[in-house]
């Protein structure tokens, strides 16, 4: 009974043995199959990191190029405000100029309207008794201009003024004293024959042209009352010529005595210096 007992609990050990092999197999197969996992786990969590990483990065330089983009757009509407600024500033001068140029251009019409009446009271007190090739009348932009052939002022090479001229002066000087709002230039002109340097007051055509200027000047204020401060005398010598200084005929109409009615040029200043409204 007692063998009986031994062989039955041996038996019943090795059932039990058995059955822990297997459990224990069991065991080893779900450790390892664990133990994949964690390491499946441990690469996929490595795997995620980086992820995170490149991702953090990815927002870092995102936020950087947005504040870049704001700043580029503040200062894109500082740029707009200031060029909006700008072209309005343009458009306003160019409005303000635009309505100045027009004033000047209606002075200036009523100067050339103006002109025509001197130009026209000027033929009229000339014509009697002058010779059309002695004296010409032209209105030229805002100025009236008399060309006078010396041969009709002046002796030859001289500066004294023949009495013939006297008539001519004495009609341009009634109407230039209708006019007392407009200047008068005289301007000496002579041919490029140098004069005879044979006293000390003509040394060349310089001297000529600017002493019968002043000639015709002192006529016009001493004799027939045109006020001084209207008057200016100009000599120009012999470069200003009308025609080549190559024949007699030419040479003649170089020589010449200009007179020049135009606007008074302080009321040009006047004009240029106000502001355009």
């Amino acid at each position: 009974m007692f063998l009986c007992a031994v062989v039955v609990s041996s038996c019943v050990s090795k059932k039990e043995y058995a059955s822990l092999q297997a459990e224990h197999k069991k065991a080893q197969d779900e450790l390892l199959a664990v133990k994949n996992n964690l390491t499946k786990c441990l690469i996929e969590k490595e795997k995620s990191e980086g992820k995170v990483t490149t991702l953090e990065s990815t927002v870092e330089e995102l936020k950087k190029d947005k504040q870049k983009t704001l700043e580029y757009v503040d200062n894109l509407t500082v740029l707009t405000k200031g060029a909006n600024d700008n072209i309005k500033e343009t458009l306003s001068q160019l409005s303000k100029k635009d309505k100045y140029i027009n004033r000047i251009r209606s002075a200036a019409s009523k100067k050339d309207s103006l002109n025509l009446v001197v130009a026209f009271h000027l033929k009229k007190e000339l014509k009697d008794g002058i010779d059309d090739d002695d004296i010409e009348i032209n209105v030229e932009k805002t100025v009236v201009f008399i060309s006078i052939s010396d041969k009709l002022l002046f002796k030859s090479g001289s500066y004294d003024i023949t009495e013939k001229a006297f008539d001519v002066l004495e009609k341009v000087a009634t109407v230039v004293k209708d006019q007392p709002e407009m200047d008068v230039m005289i301007e000496g002109h002579t041919d490029d024959t140098p004069i005879k340097a044979d006293n000390q007051v003509l040394k060349d055509n310089w001297d000529l042209s600017a002493k019968r200027a002043t000639a015709i000047t002192r006529v016009l204020q001493y004799k027939y009352g045109v006020k001084p401060g209207r008057l200016i005398a100009a000599g120009r010598s012999s470069y200003v010529p009308l025609a080549p200084n190559d024949s007699p005929a030419n040479k003649a109409k170089n020589r010449r005595t200009k007179i020049i009615i135009m606007p008074k040029i302080g009321q040009f200043f006047d004009l240029l210096e106000q502001k355009a409204e």
